[in-house]
């Protein structure tokens, strides 16, 4: 481990007193697991405030589970791994509330990112100073659940193998990878003070940590197997008063690369229950099983995904047409191509089976062709996101437009670390992981359809859920991904593409998407969301949530019998569409340069020039040099005035802190872009013209008595066959009911499973106290939201909340003009470490040429809306061919009529069958970090 003496580290830094390395940390409890006596625990309660819960009395813990080299034999691990950790307690009932653990993706992006952007118990606010603190979210999902937030894999976020001081130069492409760290050193000469900050961080090396999902899913088995002794209160297994262990029920939910994460997880956890029962394993480890799996936005299968990304960018509820005719199709012959996409991944997994079929990443030669097939699919998608020049996160933004980085700045600050136990500096994304998973090719190893159908078989909940807005991991492949997994298992196969999508009813006035669900097994989309669901609709998220957690109808949240339940609705979600909202500029971030800063700014941060205040970089009217070539000073250049101060009104809220709505009629809302289908009025035939060159007069009385008649008759006639159509449609719908009345027997076919439950869906539910039912008053989502916020604190909003999209459920602020600059730079702290913090976020570290491992090459795009109709291509569900197969058949039809036309003495040849797609989806390794971000 590289680390420099404190008499060493203060003759390098005593010119930049707020750019020091972490202070030591200590802890209130250092526990050594009972079950693993190598494995410790180490832990404190942070500093009240620290993240502002709903109730003083939530509990909160946070610190990291040691695990030391070689405990995940037999894969190569010769170092140790030290995992970060933030719990919180449920906000009622925490003693008896499940437990909920949530896994941002990446692969290598922290967890932290779902704490402070999305759905965690606190959210960021500006004080009026321009410093950054807490304020209880409203919508937390701590408010239904214990929630466990965990960075991983090691070097992800707070997590590290060994830590190594370093200094970081905000100027360069990406400050945080190896490659750019330098020597930890004073500022340098003449240079503007925010450019260089040394901090601790962990190696870096890509070696250090897990390099694939499956051996990432073990190390995450040994850390609960060390949390859940250590906080036995919390192991939803251990109730009061009962002296009987039961298995823990636990939720785990993943974002975006958690679509690989999630159902390897759980699929892992398990297989180990099954270890544990049949003696393979001590009696003295704790059996993890698992109520529900959740997906948002998730990387199910990255064939399926590329193809959905061709389909999305041409034609999508929001108008957009992103890319051309001519485009589209040359992008899905290349990636249906032998030597593109589809091919290449086909070729990786056959060999994986054949050399790698513990998918241990042990096998040079399968590495390879996996890693050439992730390049492959990231480059063929790649090309379509140039073309685009939209946001790979969202459609409607632009590729410079990204959530606030406050907490970055927060989270850096020593009186963070020091509350929370940090022993390194934060940041956003580590590079080490995601090369480590690029070099096996990890993203297209192989599709979760089977893990998730062995998940249901054993009678688990599984929910996708989708933002309608997010490209890169879109709802197009969200909902393929669902009919392809429901096709697995007999009892969904029929069942589940049969169920309708019903409305998401998220409060009195409000309809917040479509869903669904038959049985265990739900798709739900969710309107107006980027990439990030909660960041854009919180209220709807934490709802959704809730429902999946407690096994209710996620369309009203009644308590209803899931062996038999089937929503009912329309057959297309697709047509209802969204409106594009006006998009506010956004302030470019020194912690996240590649997403939030334009191509000028970057260019002009890489000269060094511009100031930095509170995290945003803002340019100066001139931009000389600090010092002369010869080392005399120079005027120092003015900054541009800064734009006057928001004026802020307060007002009171009552709205609870706590409850999940429970609809009890469908709401009327606006018809907007947030408005559900069912909502709207339909709409009429304008009414017929007579033809202008004919007048009145002439017109024969007999052809107006004969057009009474006629007309007359055709109403009768359609008025009967309106009659008879309802009274076929309500058979059809007794029917179904009557069908699907009996529970279902998955087991017949499921995968093979020595503990596999005797019914589906008898697994036991994680039910929760009652709770009061939500006030009837306007969502947050749908109301101003920064007037609220100022309320409950005694300092306003910041600016730096997500943008607010119109009519949607994103929180709206009023921040200062991005572009505006503020005189002079910021003065160095006499706090030891505060700038430790001032390390560019890590998504700069990212390569913004390179394709996050788990997604298409993160490249630039700006928004252009379109007014070109929507009408999504979708694989259908019930057997139809998708677009590209009807495509393809048409393609082949013709060729036939050919054929004929010049062979008519000869045999006719046998038919040629048109060739569906199978579900699958890439990455490559010339892209930013994140490609399914968080």
């Amino acid at each position: 481990m590289v680390q420099l003496s404190p008499i060493v580290l203060a003759s390098l830094i005593t010119r930049a007193a707020t750019q020091q390395f972490p202070l030591p940390v200590s802890y209130d409890t250092i526990l050594t697991s009972p079950i693993n006596s190598n494995i410790t625990i180490s832990y404190k309660q942070p500093t009240p405030g620290t993240c502002a819960t709903a109730f003083e009395s939530q509990k909160q813990y946070s610190g990291y589970v040691n695990l030391p080299p070689f405990t995940l034999a037999p894969y190569q691990q010769n170092y140790s791994i030290n995992t970060f950790f933030w719990f919180f307690e449920s906000r009622t009932n925490p003693e008896t509330a499940p437990l909920t653990i949530w896994l941002s993706g990446g692969p290598g992006s922290s967890s932290m990112v779902g704490l402070f952007q999305e759905l965690g118990p606190c959210e960021m606010k500006q004080h009026l100073n321009g410093t950054y603190g807490t304020q209880p979210r409203p919508f937390g999902w701590d408010r239904s659940s214990n929630m466990l937030f965990i960075d991983q894999p090691t070097q992800t976020g707070f997590s590290y193998d060994e830590r190594v001081n370093a200094s970081v130069d905000f100027a360069v492409r990406h400050p945080f990878i190896l490659e750019s760290r330098l020597q930890p050193q004073a500022p340098l000469l003449g240079a503007p003070t925010w450019r260089v900050a040394n901090g601790t961080f962990a190696s870096g090396r890509h070696e250090n940590t897990q390099d694939s999902t499956a051996i990432a899913a073990r190390a995450c088995w040994h850390f609960l197997q060390g949390f859940l002794s250590a906080f036995p209160q919390y192991n939803p297994g251990t109730r009061p008063n009962q002296t009987t262990v039961e298995p823990a029920g636990v939720n785990l939910f993943a974002e975006s690369y958690g679509g690989l994460y999630g159902p390897t997880f759980a699929d892992y956890f398990e297989d180990q229950n099954d270890r544990r029962r049949t003696g393979i394993l001590p009696q003295d480890t704790l059996e993890v099983r698992l109520d529900s799996v959740g997906i948002i936005n998730g990387l199910v299968d990255y064939v399926t995904e590329a193809i959905s990304i061709a389909n999305f960018l041409r034609n999508n509820t929001y108008g957009i047409a992103a890319i051309d005719l001519l485009a589209y199709q040359n992008a899905i012959s290349t990636l249906n191509s032998d030597t593109g996409c589809r091919g290449l991944v086909a070729s990786c997994r056959n060999g994986m089976h054949i050399t790698d079929p513990e998918n241990s990443g042990l096998d040079t030669a399968t590495n390879k062709l996996c890693r050439d097939a992730l390049d492959a699919c990231n480059h063929d998608v790649g090309v379509l996101y140039k073309k685009a020049g939209k946001s790979p996160y969202d459609i409607r933004l632009t590729p410079d437009a990204a959530p606030s980085a406050a907490y970055q700045e927060y989270l850096n600050t020593d009186k963070v670390m020091q509350s929370i136990g940090a022993q390194v500096n934060f940041t956003q994304t580590s590079m080490a992981v995601f090369d480590a998973f690029a070099q096996v090719g990890d993203a297209v190893r192989g599709t979760q359809l089977k893990a998730l159908s062995e998940l249901l078989a054993r009678g688990i909940r599984v929910a996708l859920i989708y933002g309608d807005a997010d490209i890169i991991c879109n709802w197009y492949g969200g909902q393929n991904a669902s009919l392809e997994l429901a096709r697995l298992l007999p009892s969904y196969s029929d069942a589940f593409p049969a169920a309708g999508y019903a409305d998401i009813i998220v409060n009195d006035t409000y309809v917040g998407g479509h869903v669904r669900q038959f049985g265990n097994l739900s798709f739900s989309r969710i309107f107006d969301a980027g990439h990030l669901v909660p960041l854009y609709q919180p209220e709807t998220a934490f709802t959704v949530f809730s429902r999946i957690i407690q096994g209710d109808d996620l369309s009203t949240g009644r308590n209803i019998n899931l062996s038999t339940h089937g929503t009912v609705g329309i057959r297309d979600s697709s047509s209802r569409s969204n409106k594009i909202p006006v998009i506010p500029s956004q302030p470019c971030w020194i912690r996240d340069v590649s997403d939030s800063c334009t191509e000028d700014e970057k260019a002009a941060i890489k000269q060094g020039q511009g100031v930095v205040n509170n995290g945003i970089w803002t340019p100066v009217l001139a931009s000389v040099p600090a010092v002369k070539p010869d080392g005399a000073p120079q005027s120092t250049p003015q900054a541009q005035d800064p734009p006057p101060a928001p004026q802020i009104t307060t007002k009171t809220t009552t709205k609870p802190l706590i409850g999940v709505f429970t609809a009890t009629k469908t709401p009327t809302p606006v018809p907007t872009s947030t408005s559900g289908a069912s909502s709207r009025k339909p709409g009429y035939l304008p009414r017929r013209q007579a033809s202008p060159t004919v007048t009145i007069r002439s017109r024969n009385v007999r052809t107006r008595y004969y057009g009474v008649i006629i007309g007359g008759t055709a109403t009768g006639g359609f008025f009967l066959f309106s009659v008879i159509a309802g009274l076929a449609y309500m058979y059809i719908v007794r029917a179904r009911r009557k069908k699907l009345s009996s529970p279902t027997k998955d087991l017949e076919s499921a995968p093979d499973s020595p503990q596999n439950d005797t019914n589906a869906f008898s697994r036991r539910l994680s039910r929760m106290e009652p709770i009061p039912e939500h006030s009837a008053e306007p969502s947050n989502d749908v109301v101003d939201r920064f007037n609220e916020h100022a309320a409950r604190s005694d300092e306003p909003v910041p600016q730096v909340a997500p943008p607010t999209y119109e009519n949607s459920q994103v929180p709206k602020v009023t921040p200062q003009d991005p572009r505006s600059a503020v005189e002079g730079a910021p003065e160095h702290s006499t706090q030891p470490s505060s700038d430790v913090v001032n390390g560019p976020n890590e998504h700069a570290a990212q390569n913004n040429d390179r394709v996050p491992q788990t997604t298409p090459p993160n490249l630039e795009h700006a928004q252009e809306p379109s007014v070109t109709p929507q009408g999504p291509s979708l694989v259908a569900a019930e057997g139809k061919l998708s677009l590209l197969s009807r495509i393809k058949a048409s393609l082949r039809k013709q060729d036939h009529k050919a054929d004929d036309a010049q062979e008519k003495r000869v045999a006719t040849p046998p038919p040629r069958t048109a060739s569906v797609p199978s579900p699958t989806l890439a990455r490559s390794a010339s892209v930013p970090a994140d490609m399914a971000r968080v």
